[in-house]
């Protein structure tokens, strides 16, 4: 292990390309097997993004309600979450290849199967499994590359990596909105779209992706990913429901949070002792680790808990269309695919990491705070600027918390450090969509209440139903009140991501900064292993 090591000057200066030939594979078929990998990313970021913008179309056409629009992006998170470390920890006992493979063909069919979908619930049910496809794709993408290139020469390949998040980004939202703007296609080819894509990633990968698999022996901890799916889900469906389906004092609130923690406590008790457990206890010995990961869940909470409900602030709060509400998202994303490209480029050049997050982790909360002072009337060039605040934060701290996490990681522990890192990340963002999701249901009630007050309407008659499912038909002067309500709530979800953003923050401070290593994912294992391993007929490369 290095994370105990002091930075060292002359490991920053030593050549962070071993080149040619480095590892298992030349530096060619890694390119090769990196473009396969950056479209299943593509694909990946590209299913959320597309929906983004099309999800009050899709709720007002299902008469959906405000809940059920959060649930909707909740159940693929949800999901997601709960299965990306058992994603991350078969990626350290059997083929990365089937793995991906099999991640990309369980994501088509739940996208192809929510594109059929009658109902609200039918579409959280398909979502679920769309998620379960999503948790592989996000855990096994990055753990692939980091097995294909040394910490040290990652940063130069952040830029790529970022470029692809961003197209996916800015393609997702203005596909997604051109879809539902084009009479003849409808918001079900949102989902449909992009069942091409992944069917050529899939090609891709199954023809370029070569990795070396170590023989070892193989003992899959079924009974930890089962506690460890089953509490999380639980304590995530607790928060969501709280306080609307079931009061937080009644019984079933017990119930729910107390099986929640019981399931994580026997996870624990089950990861502690078994052989390959699905998140090694050891890892949170690593500082590192420890403080990365609790970044992580601020980050997460805060990045998906918001950004879920800018394209909903946009298009119901200041009456853009589909199309201009992803249009609108390009100085976020284009200032975190420019803070991430250039802090790669530099991080691979000197060897430093620690400042881009901290710099990152600052911008970050001070973007979500100046957010937090917008209303349905904010001058958008005002608001837009806010927005490429917050995305530089983003690009400097998302990929470099994995960096850092990776750098310091066992070898043998790659797959699951890599994995634990996304899976606290999805994890906060699951949650902070739900809590967040549920904040901005009841600050817009309680706006809507006090606008028809104003106007003379009783809140508790007909008129107190108005909201998000009924807008087409209200009479304008109700209209305006409700979407009045869903701009000015906003700003309280940006107020909480900043806070969360400073707990990040804090934790990213406390992060001892470790020189890069210069060996590839492969090599290192290599390393450990021994030569007998290394020149074993395991060693074959997958198939």
């Amino acid at each position: 292990m290095t994370s105990s090591a002091q930075y060292d000057p002359a490991a920053a200066e030593a050549d962070p390309d071993p080149g040619p030939g480095a590892g298992d594979m030349t530096h060619r078929q890694r390119i090769n097997a990196l473009v396969g990998m950056l479209l299943g990313m593509f694909v990946a970021f590209l299913s959320s993004t597309i929906v983004s913008n099309a999800l009050p179309t899709i709720i007002i056409d299902l008469r959906g309600t405000q809940d059920q629009y959060t649930w909707v992006v909740t159940a693929t998170l949800l999901a997601s979450t709960a299965t990306t470390p058992i994603w991350g920890k078969f990626a350290d006992l059997v083929s990365k290849k089937m793995l991906v493979l099999l991640a990309l063909s369980v994501f088509t069919l739940g996208s192809v199967l929510a594109g059929l979908s009658t109902s609200v619930a039918m579409l959280i049910g398909f979502r679920v499994l769309q998620g379960v496809g999503l948790g592989g794709l996000q855990s096994l993408i990055v753990i692939v590359i980091a097995t294909m290139f040394s910490p040290r020469e990652r940063g130069r390949y952040q830029g790529p990596i970022a470029a692809v998040m961003a197209l996916a980004t800015v393609a997702g939202p203005l596909i997604g909105g051109v879809i539902v703007d084009t009479s003849w296609l409808g918001w079900r080819w949102t989902f449909w779209a992009g069942a091409p894509l992944a069917a050529v990633a899939f090609v891709v990968v199954a023809k370029t992706l070569d990795l070396p698999v170590v023989e070892k022996k193989v003992s899959i901890d079924y009974l930890g990913a089962v506690l460890i799916a089953a509490g999380v889900s639980d304590l995530l469906i607790w928060v969501t429901l709280g306080g609307k389906n079931f009061a937080w004092s009644s019984a079933t609130s017990y119930l729910m949070a107390g099986s929640g923690v019981v399931l994580l406590v026997a996870a624990v008790i089950v990861e502690a002792r078994v052989r390959e457990p699905i998140i090694p206890l050891r890892l949170f010995r690593d500082r590192t680790t420890t403080l990365a990961t609790i970044a992580s869940v601020a980050v997460g909470v805060a990045l998906f808990g918001s950004a879920v409900f800018l394209g909903q602030y946009f298009q119901i709060a200041r009456g853009y269309s589909p199309t201009a509400a992803g249009l609108l998202t390009l100085p976020m994303v284009g200032g975190s695919m420019l803070a991430a490209t250039v802090s790669g480029s530099l991080i691979t050049r000197f060897g430093r990491w620690k400042r881009f997050l901290v710099a990152g982790a600052v911008l970050l909360s001070l973007g979500f705070f100046l957010l937090g002072t917008v209303d349905h009337a904010t001058d958008m060039a005002q608001l837009l600027s806010y927005l490429f605040v917050v995305g530089v934060g983003l690009g400097m701290t998302m990929q470099n918390l994995v960096l850092a996490v990776q750098n310091s990681a066992d070898p043998r522990d790659l797959g699951a450090a890599s994995a634990t890192v996304a899976f606290f990340r999805s994890l906060g963002g699951a949650a902070g969509v739900s809590v967040l999701g549920a904040v901005l249901s009841n600050h817009i009630t309680d706006l809507i209440a006090k606008g028809l007050a104003a106007l003379g309407i009783d809140a508790s008659g007909a008129a107190g139903n108005a909201g998000l499912s009924s807008l087409a038909e209200l009479p304008a002067p109700i209209e305006a009140v409700v979407r009045g309500a869903y701009g000015d709530a906003t700003a309280r979800i940006f107020v909480i991501s900043g806070v969360l953003s400073l707990v990040g923050l804090v934790a990213i401070a406390f992060i001892k900064e470790v020189a890069l290593r210069t060996q590839t994912g492969s090599e290192q294992l290599r390393d450990a292993e021994g030569s007998v391993a290394a020149t074993s007929p395991a060693g074959e490369p997958e198939r």
